[in-house]
């Protein structure tokens, strides 16, 4: 089952925001994040940025701009995580956030 993610076409608020569960003894400390966005039908990246981490309660943060919610559909998303050990591991583990962009009525 996907997440859905629902945002209207322009708007850059609210920020996506994606609790993890994490293996017993791996950290976030040390780590980086990138977060990416593709069409449900496109095979181009729309978003690949970094996302904010926040390593006490285990939460990745992305911020939109414009340019990442101006054109309304159905996208796939994930977070990227590579940790201090430069071990990577793709959130959510199965399938993908599914962002609903809604048409704005201007």
């Amino acid at each position: 089952m996907s997440d859905v993610f629902l945002i209207k076409e322009g708007d850059t608020s609210p920020a996506i925001r994606y609790q993890l569960s994490l293996a017993d003894g791996q950290t976030l400390v040390g780590a980086s994040a990138s977060f990416k966005v593709k069409n449900i039908n496109g095979d181009v990246l729309k978003v690949d940025a970094s996302a904010d981490i926040d390593t006490v309660e285990n939460i990745l943060t992305y911020s939109w701009i414009t340019a990442d919610t101006d054109t309304a559909g159905t996208y796939l998303a994930e977070f990227e995580v590579t940790y201090a050990d430069s071990k990577i591991e793709t959130f959510p583990n199965e399938g993908f956030i599914m962002i609903e962009v809604g048409a704005d009525l201007d």
